[in-house]
C-alpha cells in the first residue's frame, strides 16, 4: 500500500529539464561553506528531487553504479534529460541506475 506522499508525487506533473536545472543550480548555491561534513551527490540530488515537489512538479531520484573501478553516485531525471549525472570521468564510464524513486 502505498502512502499518501507517494501518491501525492505520482499526480504531479514532470518538470521541464530546464527548471530541473535551475534547482539543481540553486539547490548548489546555498551549500553552507561552514559545514564540517560532507553534502555530496546524494543530498544535493534529493534537495533538488524535494524543490521540485515544493514547486508542484516531479522529478525521479536515481541511484546509480559502475565498475573498474567501483562507484556509487546519486542524480536527479526527468524524461527529458538528468542533472548531477555526467560529472567528471562519467562519458568513458557511465553510471547504470540501480535505483528510481518515485
Amino acid at each position: 500500500m502505498q502512502s499518501a506522499a507517494v501518491r501525492l508525487l505520482h499526480g504531479l506533473p514532470y518538470a521541464r529539464l530546464d527548471r530541473l536545472e535551475a534547482l539543481y543550480t540553486a539547490v548548489l548555491a546555498v551549500i553552507p561553506s561552514w559545514w564540517p561534513g560532507r553534502i555530496a551527490c546524494m543530498e544535493v540530488s534529493l534537495a533538488t528531487v524535494l524543490a521540485a515537489a515544493l514547486t508542484g512538479r516531479r522529478a525521479r531520484w536515481v541511484l546509480g553504479a559502475r565498475f573498474l573501478p567501483d562507484a556509487a553516485h546519486a542524480w536527479t531525471e526527468v524524461p527529458g534529460g538528468a542533472v548531477g549525472r555526467d560529472i567528471g570521468d562519467a562519458v568513458d564510464r557511465p553510471w547504470m541506475p540501480v535505483l528510481a524513486v518515485p
